[in-house]
């Protein structure tokens, strides 16, 4: 019983981390793709009227340090060895379902937070090194 309620909580955990990483892409990735895409104004209107944003590109260095430690605990739960499901079948599959669904949504995770590094801190570096 104390298993079933545990693997049912499992998925939650991955999206826990997934959302704690939509921040960066509003502070660094999303601006990047609408200006390059040519909606600049469209963005600036966004920045303007949504003030919660300012907030985020103003510590961005925070968002990226608590989402990445956040995604380093979450992988480490997924991933770490000696994991073993129950022998009910039951549960089993219930085990089995949870762990399929938090690896997807620890790379989707991972996916989301690479953009925004990118685009924050490696994406000028880049193109200045390129001409």
């Amino acid at each position: 019983m104390a298993f079933e309620q545990e693997a049912r909580s499992q998925p939650r955990f991955g999206w826990l981390v997934l959302f704690a990483t939509i921040p960066t892409l509003f502070c660094c990735a999303l601006p990047i793709l609408f200006v390059t895409l040519g909606f600049g104004a469209s963005w600036a209107a966004l920045y303007s009227s949504v003030p919660m944003i300012g907030l985020v590109v103003a510590n961005k260095i925070w968002f990226f340090a608590i989402s990445g430690l956040m995604m380093a605990i979450a992988g480490w739960m997924v991933f770490r060895p000696g994991q073993s499901c129950p022998s009910d079948p039951k549960l089993a599959a219930l085990c089995s379902k949870a762990r399929n669904w938090n690896k997807r949504l620890i790379a989707l995770s991972l996916a989301v937070w690479l953009t925004g590094f990118i685009a924050a801190y490696l994406a000028v570096p880049i193109l200045e090194l390129l001409g």
